[in-house]
């Protein structure tokens, strides 16, 4: 891995255990300039935590490595949502503040997946809340606007899950960040790298456990419709 791309020390804000910027890895987590996401017009805004008031000025890797010794890198965030009793929601966009850094493209693509919650955790995948929702194209970043295709994702009332990853070829793309949330609102966010090069948290756990970050959730948004 090239050395020469680790982040400065007064640029690292946290690592994961196994000190990766002395193995000049991306950092898990980032402090930068935040670009605020703002809403269109007209926008039916179902969930918010997207709120400028409450960005918390820093950010936690989020990433689908496409280089082949880049992987076991491959690590995701996901926070969690609720749909009020009675309601059903069609979920047909999902917007997500968020930073680059290392590199000089934006994100090939973005991938979303939906879960059902499971003890305050993603639990199952809900029914076409993964692979229907593969490779979306979200504008270049570093904030996505990521409009699910077809008629988007329909679900009745309950506790769930979104999980937004970039899909980006280190170091020549760079490293995408997910913005963190200073103000919790249900369960706290999580993250998960399965294939273990971070040295930690190989299944979920929050971002305050496994990445250090300093605040519990993520910044997004869904949009769509609901009755």
């Amino acid at each position: 891995m090239n050395k020469a791309l680790l982040l400065t020390a007064a640029s690292i804000i946290a690592l994961c255990a196994g000190g990766a910027s002395a193995a000049g890895l991306p950092a898990a987590s980032f402090a930068g300039k935040y670009i605020p996401f703002r809403i269109p017009k007209g926008a039916k805004v179902l969930w918010n935590q997207n709120q400028l008031t409450s960005n918390a000025g820093t950010a936690v890797i989020s990433q689908n490595f496409t280089s082949g010794d880049s992987t076991t890198y491959d690590c995701q965030g996901a926070d969690d949502f609720v749909i009020p009793k009675g309601k059903t929601w069609r979920i047909t966009e999902v917007d997500v503040t968020g930073m680059y850094e290392y590199g000089e493209l934006p994100a090939t693509s973005e991938n979303v997946i939906f879960y059902k919650d499971r003890q305050g955790m993603p639990g199952k995948t809900v029914k076409k809340g993964q692979g229907a929702f593969t490779n979306l194209d979200g504008g270049g970043g570093p904030n996505f606007a990521i409009k699910l295709p077809g008629n988007g994702l329909k679900l009745k009332a309950g506790h769930y899950w979104v999980s937004v990853i970039a899909n980006m070829d280190y170091p020549v793309s760079g490293v995408w960040f997910w913005e963190v949330n200073r103000i919790q609102q249900g369960d706290q966010a999580m993250w998960q790298n399965p294939p273990g090069g971070y040295f930690t948290c190989r299944t979920w756990g929050t971002i305050e456990s496994c990445v250090d970050s300093p605040s519990p959730d993520f910044m997004f948004e869904l949009r769509g419709t609901s009755e």
